[in-house]
């Protein structure tokens, strides 16, 4: 993976101002085009072909540049190929019917549909133990989501479709036992990549104004930036 030097333009001190800004400005708007135009596509709107082993590969390596404050890797990432779908469907029709005991069969089936969905699925998981005790569980977990939004982004670079799914079958005995994960560990989300094959339309995206402020050392907190 090709990494942009800092400072963005390594000649600067031989480059006119104009030039510098330039290649600044070249490089943040290919940064805000990627960011836009990433959108959650639900799995039942991905298909095949998802990423190749090198794509997928890409994608995993982009997770490893998320802040990670102490160096812990507090999170990991489960891959679950074609072959180990058909667990995973079980483990999602038992959770339903520990949930609810009046479960159709055909709810059951609904369940299970949702493990063969997207050509790519992961699991994300973070370990709130891992490494130094007096880093807390909210900020690995912040670095967790920093991971996957590394790994959406890159997948949305290389063409492909994207979405994090939850539910409660992530907190499931089974799901636990399935994924091996410690007693430390928690299932964040299941990460669904692959070819987009519908969309709907781009939803609005709230300004800044809507959720930022800024500490007044005279008034308090106050809206705006």
């Amino acid at each position: 993976m090709s990494v942009i030097p800092w400072p963005l333009n390594p000649t600067s001190r031989v480059q006119p101002a104009a030039a510098q800004a330039r290649a600044s400005e070249d490089v943040a708007g290919l940064a805000a085009a990627l960011i836009q135009s990433r959108q959650t596509i639900l799995p039942k709107r991905l298909g095949a072909p998802g990423p190749s082993a090198a794509e997928l590969a890409q994608i995993l390596s982009a997770a490893a540049h998320a802040p990670d404050h102490g160096q812990l890797v507090p999170w990991r990432f489960v891959l679950v190929p074609e072959a180990s779908r058909t667990p995973l469907a079980e483990v999602f029709a038992q959770a339903l019917r520990e949930r609810d005991p009046t479960a159709t069969p055909e709810q059951a089936e609904q369940a299970r549909e949702k493990a063969y969905r997207s050509p790519v699925l992961l699991l994300a998981v973070v370990d709130a133990e891992r490494g130094d005790a007096d880093i807390d569980l909210a900020e690995r977990t912040v670095s967790a989501g920093c991971a996957v939004q590394n790994m959406l982004l890159m997948a949305t670079a290389q063409g492909y479709g994207s979405a994090l799914t939850s539910g409660k079958a992530l907190k499931a005995d089974s799901l636990r036992a399935l994924f091996q994960l410690a007693p430390s560990e928690q299932a964040l989300c299941f990460v669904s990549i692959g070819t987009v094959l519908s969309r709907k339309a781009v939803r609005a995206r709230p300004a800044p104004g809507a959720y930022v402020s800024t500490l007044d050392a005279s008034r308090g907190v106050v809206p705006g930036f």
